[in-house]
């Protein structure tokens, strides 16, 4: 689906074009066309590659899909692959993608299982003639700021999650196994994020040091300005996949002191059952030679024996938290 498609030239939009009129408008002098797809049939980015003339193994790549985020060059054009994260309705990580293709006179965005558009990010650009000016390089850092600004809340998200579980591991709100499915699959939540960033950080890299390619000259500060914020989100990523393995552990220490104590408790009604038990056994052999068998208060100091020690193990492990 053709979202929008516009030319502009220094800095300025020049009109909203139809798609018939692109390659007249790639031809001029100082003039980029911004298109923005949106699920796209093969037709479509067919279409597309025939008028900006995109590279057919990164066409190729765009209409799968699927694709772990990078850069690569074809010649004088940039594809890059960025993820799109989101959070659904019932929390769960949805991950999208952008596919972005760059020249130095055409920018075209193809967005793929993602609900969120880009219309605030044209807006922006549009605002702000004097950046727009450094054309298709400027638009690129704008979608991949975008889109790195998502992650932000994703993260926040699953910050709050963990600590709704961590709180529910201690007022047992819950029970264990609650808790450990709900901790994995927190976890894979957070590989899900890990596996959008820790890519991304290396692509952006590449688009301000080094060989910084053509289309990027002049915009080293603000694809800077992405890695940091990239670089923070990863840390954050990690630091919640520390405090989460710390988490599994602690629940699972809380599952074996709640074990343990329920062993206790067995222990110490086993003891007060055992403790009578022995007394009746010792008097229950019969033998002959036994002075007691024939005494008139055996019987009941033997009961009052039973019971005073019984009570002396319960107070016992009364005191001792067994009980």
């Amino acid at each position: 689906m053709l979202i929008n498609c516009a030319a502009y030239q220094d800095g300025r939009k020049l009109a909203d074009i139809p798609q018939t009129a692109i390659r007249d408008y790639v031809r001029r002098p100082d003039c980029f066309v911004w298109v923005a797809l949106r699920d796209p049939e093969v037709v479509e980015l067919e279409a597309m590659r025939e008028e900006f003339g995109l590279h057919e193994l990164a066409v190729e790549d765009a209409h799968n899909g699927h694709q772990r985020p990078k850069m690569e060059e074809y010649g004088d054009m940039l594809f890059v692959v960025v993820h799109l994260l989101e959070i659904g309705a019932a929390g769960q990580v949805r991950v999208g993608e952008v596919d972005i293709f760059v020249g130095a006179n055409y920018v075209l965005s193809v967005r793929n299982r993602s609900n969120v558009g880009f219309l605030n990010v044209r807006d922006r650009c549009e605002r702000e003639p004097h950046l727009l000016k450094f054309g298709s390089g400027f638009v690129l850092y704008a979608l991949m700021d975008a889109a790195v600004d998502r992650y932000f809340p994703v993260i926040n998200a699953l910050e709050q999650e963990l600590e709704q579980i961590e709180d529910g591991m201690f007022t047992k709100e819950n029970s264990a196994r609650d808790n450990i499915e709900a901790l994995y699959a927190l976890k894979r939540k957070l590989t899900l994020v890990q596996h959008s960033t820790t890519p991304l950080l290396e692509t952006v890299h590449k688009l301000f040091g080094g060989r910084v390619p053509q289309v990027c000259v002049g915009m080293h500060e603000y694809y800077r300005d992405i890695y940091d914020h990239l670089e923070r989100i990863v840390k954050q990523v990690e630091a919640l996949r520390d405090m989460l393995n710390t988490a599994i552990q602690v629940n699972l220490s809380l599952i074996s002191l709640d074990d343990s104590a329920i062993t206790k408790k067995f222990a110490a009604y086993g003891a007060l059952f055992a403790m009578p038990t022995m007394v009746a056994g010792i008097y229950g052999m019969n033998f002959e030679a036994m002075p007691e068998l024939r005494w008139t208060y055996g019987y009941p100091l033997a009961l009052a024996a039973m019971l005073g020690l019984d009570v002396l193990l319960w107070r016992r492990f009364r005191r001792a938290g067994w009980i």
